[in-house]
């Protein structure tokens, strides 16, 4: 896991706060999805909470990927997703490691 990208990531308010609104996603969304029994949240709820653009909350999801933080899954035309779980808890047992 590359440290920097994480903190990068995580270095955004709005993109901080999807990933606190994805830990309990029945809190914060009307509707979350759990073909899998894993719940995921579609963009197009993410982008009306974070109330910003589509193009910014893709971009903002992306960067949560790309740091291992959140998952996507495609579900026909609709992506959703989820924390990473496994991504998170290696990023904890890194920064035990630091810190």
């Amino acid at each position: 896991m590359d440290l920097l990208t994480v903190f990068k990531a995580l270095s955004n308010e709005t993109r901080l706060n999807i990933l606190l609104w994805l830990k309990s996603p029945e809190a914060h969304f009307d509707t979350v999805s759990s073909d899998d029994g894993k719940p995921g949240v579609c963009v197009g709820l993410i982008e009306k909470k974070a109330g910003v653009s589509q193009s910014t909350t893709s971009h903002y999801l992306s960067l949560l990927q790309r740091a291992g933080l959140v998952v996507a899954e495609r579900r026909g035309q609709w992506t959703y997703y989820r924390r990473d779980e496994i991504g998170i808890a290696g990023l904890k047992a890194e920064l035990d490691i630091i810190l």
